[in-house]
């Protein structure tokens, strides 16, 4: 088995992330790109006492392509990974760990 923190890389911290949390229980985390969805249940179980994961809902998020202004290269941002992660029970402090 994995490393929990290595599943589980940061809590997005936005405003729509924390509406979410407050109505519907649900929290929002960036992952790890292989992660399997209850590889992320086992990992939010494992870091955080006490809370039992309901289910988990994944998306790829591409990274965005820009243009270098000086010498006109394109790039891109790097593609990430969120698990938008419900509980059934307890909850989670996103400023404590």
């Amino acid at each position: 088995m994995k490393d929990p923190r290595d599943v589980i890389i940061a809590p997005i911290v936005t405003e729509k992330a924390f509406q979410a949390a407050e109505v519907n229980n649900a929290y929002t985390f960036e992952v790890a790109r292989s992660a399997s969805k209850p590889e992320i249940a086992d990992a939010i179980e494992a870091i955080f006492d006490g809370v039992k994961v309901a289910k988990v809902n994944t998306m790829n998020r591409k990274g965005k392509t820009y243009r270098n202004r000086r010498n006109n290269r394109i790039g891109t941002r790097p593609t990430k990974k969120r698990a938008i992660v419900t509980l059934a029970e307890g909850e989670i402090d996103v400023f404590e760990s």
